[in-house]
């Protein structure tokens, strides 16, 4: 399997942006055009770009949806998108606007037909994006908690068709801490579908390690504050990553 480093573009007020731990208060700003930082990613090798929605999670529903679609037009790349995903009008304007794959959040936990219909009809264009605190589903751009532990998500929808999933551990999410990569290999292990990993990425040391699970189903990795403070240069991480996988 291939390991695929995404770089995070979080959109907030038009703005790409980072959040600490999915803080709204807590927040810096990285570019007033996220257009062109996509660009940027793609020039130097991305393979893929990862966008938020952050205003769009918190409203429960698209509200950069113009910026998202400008992107996934202008790039050669493909782009995957979350972020206020909660109903079908929008899963289908993305998909049609030349977004790759949509990745459903809080509507995975709240609402289970419409996850059903949206995996029945799209498939392997849809990523399930499993936010844990603690090892329990947050929802809500990261505002609450659930009580479903992360595993018990991601199984109950590989019975309804789903493929692949994105793994937060939100306590890492900004910090450079490192990812927790026990939490993301377990869960790839246990389901045995792709997972992504996103949240803590400081080093290139931290996608080697990834990396070395992909046999098990570790797929990528989010990276977005190593990035931008340039922690990690892509075409460097990139290129050793070819090297391990």
């Amino acid at each position: 399997m291939d390991f695929i480093i995404y770089p995070a573009i979080d959109i907030r007020g038009g703005k790409c942006v980072r959040l600490l731990q999915g803080d709204y208060n807590k927040e810096t700003v990285y570019g007033d055009s996220p257009v062109e930082i996509a660009k940027q990613w793609a020039a130097q090798g991305a393979e893929w770009i990862h966008l938020v929605d952050l205003d769009g999670a918190k409203a429960g529903k698209p509200i950069n949806d113009e910026i998202v679609l400008e992107i996934a037009r202008k790039l050669d790349v493909p782009v995957q998108v979350g972020g206020g995903l909660r109903r079908m009008e929008d899963v289908e304007q993305y998909i049609a606007g030349g977004v790759s794959r949509v990745i459903l959040g809080t509507a995975a936990i709240q609402d289970e037909p419409f996850t059903e219909q949206v995996l029945t009809r799209y498939g392997d264009k849809v990523a399930i994006g499993i936010d844990a605190r603690d090892g329990y589903v947050a929802t809500h751009g990261w505002l609450k908690t659930s009580e479903v532990t992360a595993e018990e998500l991601a199984k109950a929808l590989i019975a309804k068709g789903a493929a692949t999933f994105i793994y937060t551990d939100i306590s890492r999410d900004g910090t450079l801490e490192g990812p927790n990569t026990e939490a993301i290999v377990r869960l790839a292990r246990a389901t045995g579908k792709n997972v992504i990993a996103s949240g803590g990425v400081s080093r290139e040391e931290d996608l080697l390690e990834l990396a070395r699970y992909a046999k098990d189903g570790v797929g990528g990795a989010i990276v977005g504050k190593a990035l931008y403070t340039e922690r990690v240069q892509l075409p460097q991480a990139l290129k050793r990553i070819g090297e391990v996988v």
